[in-house]
């Protein structure tokens, strides 16, 4: 299977409501170049979408949410990672959220915070008083995949405009 792609905001109903309200709030010059396909959302996943749709998994990024406590404070974290690789949230995530722990938040917890599907969500839309940390490295992909907020469908934007978005933080070493 191929991906059909679409400008992302002519394609309302492939993104979940916040993830639209983010794009439509953007530079035009950004949003123009953001992407979206429908995708089955049985292959949703990343490990079955790349191989259904024949993506690389060095495209691919999984954006994972992130809460830290310290004390009875929560300081979440949307953080964006190479399918490839995986975020240090013990090591640099914890620290850069200046908490004792951190951990992937609950699904549950993730999906009504954001408002988006669980195996969908995305960094676009996230609450605005989240920190989102993005890889380094996402930042070099041609044309990075991530979530659409919803398991039907994915976007595709090029990394170094994934970075030029509001609010992300470019960490080298998020990853391992």
């Amino acid at each position: 299977m191929s991906l059909d792609l679409r400008p992302a905001l002519d394609c309302p109903q492939l993104l979940a409501k916040p993830v639209f309200q983010a794009l439509t709030g953007i530079d035009p010059a950004l949003s123009a170049s953001v992407s979206v396909a429908p995708i089955d959302a049985n292959l949703a996943d990343t490990a079955a979408f790349c191989e259904a749709y024949e993506v690389s998994l060095d495209a691919s990024a999984n954006c994972i949410v992130v809460a830290g406590k310290r004390g009875d404070s929560v300081t979440y974290a949307a953080c964006v990672v190479l399918a490839t690789t995986r975020a240090d949230v013990n090591g640099v995530v914890r620290k850069l959220l200046g908490t004792r722990k951190a951990s992937f938040a609950p699904m549950e917890e993730a999906t009504s915070l954001t408002g988006m599907e669980y195996g969908g969500i995305t960094p676009i839309g996230v609450p605005t008083d989240w920190r989102v940390l993005v890889d380094s490295r996402v930042a070099e992909v041609p044309q990075a995949i991530i979530g659409a907020g919803i398991r039907g469908a994915k976007i595709q934007l090029p990394g170094h405009v994934l970075a030029a978005l509001p609010g992300v933080e470019l960490i080298e070493g998020l990853a391992q």
